[in-house]
């Protein structure tokens, strides 16, 4: 579990430390700063990694029977949401101002819907704790500047590549033993 929690801090530290510290992250520069956030992004995904497949199984809850339904349909919501934020504006960019950190909190709810044990509490919790945060941050300091609408495909292409990506995510899902089309995972 320490590996888990060191990881996650890891990964908060890495992408809030513009916001918490813009001091020392202006003074690192512009590419020692990024090389410094994914070197830390990269050890707090590896220590989460390890820290969640190595935690003692402890229940907390018992996750409802069908939840894994919900949770298949909002990783297909989640991923949507993702790729919005990695694309040029198509017409939910004007709409929703953190697509990428909505994506992560979608992500984050739909498997604590599913695992009620301590480590995936802490996990997706500390993910949830995460995205909130950041995007309270980020709306504090920057004001908002809408992008301007650009073509619905982009949108169409964002849904299709979670599509795709779902099916990838789910084949490794599998793969490590955790299928998500059983329904219920408890």
């Amino acid at each position: 579990m320490t590996l888990l929690i060191i990881g996650l801090l890891l990964w908060v530290l890495s992408h809030t430390l513009k916001r918490i510290a813009p001091g020392l992250r202006a003074a690192l520069g512009e590419n020692r700063g990024k090389g410094l956030v994914s070197l830390l992004s990269l050890a707090g995904i590896v220590l989460m990694v390890i820290g969640y497949r190595g935690a003692e199984t402890v229940p907390l809850y018992a996750p409802l029977p069908g939840t894994g339904h919900l949770n298949n349909l909002l990783m297909l919501v989640s991923l949507f949401f993702f790729g919005v934020g990695g694309m040029k504006p198509g017409v939910v960019a004007t709409k929703v101002r953190h697509n990428m950190l909505t994506g992560v909190l979608i992500w984050a709810v739909a498997h604590l819907l599913v695992n009620g044990d301590l480590a995936s509490v802490v996990l997706f919790g500390g993910m949830t704790a995460y995205a909130l945060m950041s995007m309270a941050l980020i709306s504090r300091a920057v004001p908002w500047q809408r992008p301007a609408r650009g073509p619905a495909m982009n949108d169409v292409k964002a849904a299709v590549g979670a599509v795709v990506l779902y099916a990838i995510i789910s084949g490794i899902h599998i793969w490590l033993g955790h299928n998500p089309f059983q329904g219920t995972y408890s």
